[in-house]
C-alpha cells in the first residue's frame, strides 16, 4: 500500500505545483505585462465602439468555429452523431481550458462519454489518436503556409526563412514517421520497439519499469487506424484545416471590427502570428494557453504594426469568444450528458469496411 500512497502524494504535489505555476503566470501576464502594451481604459473604449452589426458578425463566425470541431470528431468517429459530437467536444474543452493538466482529464471524460454511448475503448482510442495526429499535422503546416504567403508578398526575412525551414523539416518528419508506421506491421513493430528502448532510460529515472510491448502496441495501433485513414483521410484533412482556418477567421474579423486595418497588419501577417502562437499551445503550460496565447498574439500583432490599444482589445474579445464562451457552453453540455439517458448504448456497429485488417500470413 505504501507505494500507492506515495504515488498519490506525488500526484497531488505535482497538481498543486502545476496549479501554482499556472496561477503565477496568468496573474503576472494579465496584471503586469499586458498593461505595458496599452491603457485598459482605451482598450475598453475600443471594445465599446463596435457596432451591433460587427458584434453580430463576430457571433456568427465564433459559432461556426465551434461547429467545425464537431465536424472533425464526427469524421474521426464513425457512428457518432453531430449532437453527440457537440456534447463531447464542448464538455472536454471546458475541462481542458479550466484545470491545470486538464488535457489528461479531458481525455478521460471523452472516454467516459463515448463509452456511455456504446463506443468501445478501441474505437474511442482510434478517434482520439487520429484526430490528434491530423490536428498536429495542420498545426505544423500552417506556419509554413503563412511564411510562404509572406514570401510572395515580399515580407520574408532571414529569421522567417529559418523558421519555415524548421517547420517544413518537422512536418516532413512527422508525416514520414506516420507513413512508415502504416506501411507494414513489421516496420510498425520495429518502430515501436525502438521507441520503447529510447524511453526505457527516462522511465528508469522516474523509477518506472522499462518500456515493454511497445512493438505490439504500435502494430495494434496500425491495424485500428489504417481502415479509418483509408476511408476518411480526405474528409479528416479538409475538416481539420477548415477548423484551424475558422479560428483564424475569428481573430481576423475581430481585428478588423476593432479597427486594425490591413494596411497596419495584413491578413497574411495575422495568419503568421496566429499560426506560430498556435504552436505554443502544444506545450500545456497553462490551461488552454491562458495568458500565453494573449501575450503571444499581442506581441506579434503590435510588432507587425497594429495599434496597441486596438490589438489588445481585439485579442481580449477573440479570447472571450473562443476561450471563455466555450467553457460556459461546455458546462451546459456536461450537465446535459449527466442527465440525458436517451443516447445510452446507441452507437451503431462499426462498418466492416473500417474493421482493422489483420496482417497477411504465410
Amino acid at each position: 500500500m505504501e507505494p500507492a500512497v506515495d504515488a498519490t502524494k506525488r500526484s497531488k504535489v505535482k497538481s498543486a505545483v502545476r496549479l501554482g505555476v499556472s496561477l503565477v503566470l496568468v496573474v503576472a501576464i494579465f496584471w503586469f505585462v499586458l498593461p505595458q502594451f496599452a491603457d485598459f481604459s482605451k482598450v475598453w473604449a475600443e471594445i465599446r465602439a463596435m457596432t451591433t452589426l460587427e458584434l453580430g458578425l463576430l457571433a456568427v463566425v465564433a459559432a461556426w468555429n465551434l461547429v467545425t470541431y464537431w465536424i472533425v470528431i464526427v469524421a474521426a468517429t464513425p457512428g457518432l452523431t453531430y449532437p453527440q459530437a457537440m456534447v463531447v467536444t464542448e464538455s472536454s474543452t471546458a475541462v481542458a481550458n479550466t484545470i491545470p493538466g486538464g488535457s489528461a482529464i479531458a481525455v478521460g471524460l471523452t472516454y467516459s462519454m463515448l463509452g456511455s454511448w456504446g463506443f468501445s475503448k478501441s474505437r474511442s482510442t482510434v478517434s482520439l489518436i487520429v484526430s490528434g495526429i491530423w490536428n498536429n499535422f495542420v498545426k505544423l503546416g500552417m506556419p509554413i503556409l503563412a511564411l510562404a504567403l509572406l514570401a510572395f508578398q515580399g515580407q520574408a526575412n532571414g529569421s522567417r526563412v529559418v523558421a519555415g525551414a524548421l517547420g517544413i523539416a518537422a512536418l516532413i518528419g512527422a508525416v514520414a514517421l506516420f507513413a512508415v508506421i502504416l506501411h507494414s506491421e513489421n516496420v510498425a513493430s520495429r518502430v515501436g520497439e525502438a521507441f520503447g528502448r529510447a524511453m526505457s532510460g527516462p522511465r528508469r529515472l522516474l523509477h518506472r519499469p522499462p518500456a515493454q510491448g511497445w512493438g505490439d502496441a504500435v502494430v495494434k495501433f496500425r491495424r485500428r487506424v489504417i481502415g479509418l485513414v483509408r476511408h476518411s483521410w480526405v474528409w479528416l484533412t479538409v475538416s481539420t484545416l477548415v477548423g484551424h482556418l475558422s479560428l483564424y477567421v475569428v481573430l481576423l474579423v475581430t481585428l478588423r471590427d476593432i479597427g486594425v486595418s490591413n494596411d497596419e497588419v495584413s491578413w497574411a501577417q495575422v495568419l503568421a502570428v496566429f499560426a506560430f502562437v498556435r504552436l505554443l499551445t502544444a506545450i500545456p503550460i497553462t490551461p488552454g494557453g491562458l495568458g500565453i496565447v494573449e501575450l503571444g498574439l499581442i506581441s506579434g500583432l503590435t510588432a507587425a504594426g497594429g495599434d496597441h490599444a486596438q490589438v489588445v482589445a481585439a485579442v481580449l474579445v477573440f479570447r472571450l469568444l473562443t476561450y471563455v464562451a466555450p467553457i460556459l457552453f461546455g458546462v451546459i453540455t456536461y450537465l446535459y450528458w449527466r442527465r440525458n439517458t436517451s443516447w445510452l448504448n446507441t452507437a451503431p456497429p462499426l462498418d466492416s469496411a473500417l474493421t482493422p485488417v489483420p496482417a497477411a500470413t504465410g
